[in-house]
This record gives structure tokens, sequence and C-alpha cells, in this order.
């Protein structure tokens, strides 16, 4: 009887070791260049993953997970337009291994790492996909094969003058996907608030023939700090414009900012503490430790990056006298502070926290049309005062040239 019980005492143990470990939530996010999956659990989850053809699909063991409710809704989150997956199935593989596989639309591959906890998350899990293609030198290639096809096949014509090119202006509303922002006492999310306010700038840009948008960001979806920037010196941004929404330790701390970057350091003890946490989206949104920008690394020892600021500066002023006019601020001049999205070589850069999500008065006045459409008027305005100032631009944005 004694060794029948302590078997059963035994099983019990480790069933609970077993289940110590569980999947609080799964998340999906598609994007344009990528989707994304997040299992958060409990506890890091050790796993073991296979690429398999005809048909194309990627198997994901989670070892030491039983298949609950919150592991079988991800089967359910997937949407019919994504991009990369067909189907996703969900089940427990054996006793102590459950398995995720997911059936791709075509041929893709898959970065898989482990986010520790921080801020609102617990343990994550990250599965991205991206297409297969998805190549940056077989791309060129073959950009630059066609090109030549196409040189072969056209007549020489005399060129023609270069017509005035638009000021392309690169929107960037801060967080998204994985990485909520700041949360106000009521609930607001920032990722939200700004996009909305990007979307309504961006119109106002586009109205104006002598400006261009660019969303960096256009839904809901994680873009790391560094691929934010490369996105926009893919298009050739001549500014760059990332919009956010402060939150604070204390809830009567109000007003609006613009910043620019430092190399030397912030410009306040507030600065360093928004720069800080505008620099730990990475670690929300989850960014690889792989991944790596070499043309970044070296960006602040490039000389042309004192020059950018000093263009970052001046147009942190003209759109902060604009902001002046519909908000108080919360500095009267713009700020410094080594933001990691502001680092550019080449294109000026600032970012403005438009109000704090964090006092509840701002945090109503950000959720309502009337206050977004103000505020992105008045950075439309100083953006435009900045280029009549007489900023020297390109005369082409060609892409090629």
């Amino acid at each position: 009887m004694r060794h029948c019980i302590l078997f059963i005492l035994l099983l019990i143990s480790s069933f609970n070791s077993f289940s110590a470990n569980e999947v609080k939530e799964t998340r999906l996010w598609p994007a344009p260049d990528y989707t994304r999956i997040t299992v958060e659990s409990s506890a890091k989850i050790n796993n073991d993953q296979m690429m398999l053809k005809n048909p194309e699909r990627i198997v994901i063991d989670l070892k030491g997970i039983s298949v609950n409710k919150a592991l079988k809704d991800l089967s359910s989150k997937l949407k019919q337009n994504d991009p990369n997956i067909l189907n996703i199935r969900v089940g427990q593989f054996t006793p102590k291994v459950s398995r995720i596989v997911i059936d791709l639309k075509k041929s893709a591959r898959v970065k898989i790492f482990s986010l520790p906890p921080v801020a609102p998350y617990k343990d994550r899990l990250v599965i991205d996909v991206y297409p297969a293609s998805n190549d940056k030198l077989s791309n060129l290639l073959n950009k630059i094969e066609k090109k030549q096809i196409e040189q072969k096949k056209t007549p020489v014509i005399k060129e023609k003058p270069k017509k005035k090119k638009q000021v392309v202006v690169a929107i960037d509303a801060g967080h998204g996907g994985e990485d909520p922002g700041a949360i106000g006492k009521y609930g607001t999310k920032e990722k939200k608030i700004v996009l909305q306010i990007a979307k309504k700038l961006s119109k106002l840009i586009n109205a104006d023939p002598k400006m261009k948008a660019y969303l960096v960001r256009d839904s809901d979806f994680f873009i790391p700090l560094k691929k934010r920037v490369s996105k926009a010196r893919k298009v050739k941004a001549d500014i760059f414009i990332s919009i956010h929404a402060d939150a604070f330790r204390k809830r009567n701390v109000s007003g609006s900012s613009v910043f620019a970057l430092s190399e030397k350091g912030a410009t306040s003890a507030f600065a360093k503490f928004i720069a800080n946490k505008e620099n730990e989206a990475d670690l929300i949104g989850g960014v690889s430790i792989d991944d790596k920008d070499p043309l970044l690394a070296k960006t602040l020892l490039d000389l042309s990056q004192s020059a950018t600021i000093n263009d970052s500066l001046k147009l942190a002023n003209f759109v902060l006298k604009e902001i002046k006019k519909v908000n108080n601020l919360h500095k009267k001049y713009p700020e410094q502070a080594g933001f990691a999205v502001l680092k550019a070589p080449d294109i000026p850069s600032i970012l403005i926290e438009a109000a704090f999500l964090s006092n509840p008065q701002e945090e109503k006045q950000l959720k309502t049309a009337k206050f977004q459409n103000k505020l992105a008027k008045a950075i439309y305005l100083g953006t435009k005062e900045y280029i009549k100032s007489g900023v020297s631009i390109a005369s082409t944005n060609d892409p090629d040239n």
C-alpha cells in the first residue's frame, strides 16, 4: 500500500513539473515583410524545428508544453490574406511535447528565438516567417540584370532636364504589434494613437504637390528600430518624423516635446529617460540578438552626422513652433538624446512626443480626432516651413540613382 501511494505521489510530482510551464497567450502579427507568431508562456520554452517540403511547412515542437486553450487559439488568429501562411495546426505530439505545424503558401525561411520577460510580457517564443525570395543580394542582382536588358532594348534618347523632386517625408508611427508602447489610465495604447496621427499627417503631406509621404508602419505590426531607419533610407526619404506619446511616473506631467539625436549625451535627465524608454521598443517588440545592421553600427562616427543633427534641430524648431499653437509644451526648445530610431546618417530626423498618455486629461485629448487633426496639421506646417527655409534637397527621388 505504501509503495502504491509513493508511486501515485511520484506521478503527481512528474505531472506538476511537466505542467509547470504553460502557454499563457498566442499572438499573430502579419506585416508586409514577414509574419510574426508569438507564444507567451510562464517559463522559457525549449523547442525543436524543421522545414519540410511537398507541401512546404514548418514544424515546431514545444517541449514540456501541453496543449491548452491559449495554444489552440493560435489557429483561429490566422487571416486568409496572410501573405506567407496558409494554415496553422496545433496538437499534442507526445505526452510531453506539443507540436505546431505551419503550412506555407510559398517557400519561406524562418527565424525562431526566445525573449526573456520584459514590461507586461512573460517569456516569449518568437517565430518570424519571411518569404524565401527576400534575399537582398539576389534581388539586387536581378534588378541590375533587368535594367541592363531594358537598356539594350531601349533606344538612346537625349536626357531631359530633371524635374524638381517632391520632398519625401518618412512618417514613423512608434511601437506596433507586440509592442503597445505606453498605456494610459483608461487603457489607451500608444501604438494605436500614433498610427492615427501618422495617417492624418500622411494625408496632409500627400495633398501638397511639393511633398510626398511614406508611412514606415501603416497598420498594427512591429518593426525593429534599425529597420525603421533602413526603410526610410530605402525610399530615399529627405525627412524622418517619428511620432510617439509620452508616459512618465508622475501623472501630472504634461505637454508636447520634440527631440533630435545627440552625439554627446542627453541634454537633460528627462531627455535621457525618454530616449531610454523609446529604445526599449526592440526588447518589448522582440528582436533577435543576431540582427545587426553594419551600416548603422558606425553611423555616429560618420562626419556627416553632425551636419544632419544641425538640420534635425532646425526642423525640430519649426515643428515645435507650430505645435505650441495647439498644445502646451513640456519644453520650450528641442531636446537631444541618443534615440536609436533617429540615427540615419543622412536624413534630418526628429521624434515627437505628442502628449503624455500617463496624464489622464491628455490621454482623453489624444483620443479625439479634433486634437489629432490639429497636431498633424502643426507637424505638417512646421515641416513645410523647414523646407521653405532653403534646406538642400536632392534633384531626384528615383531610388535607382
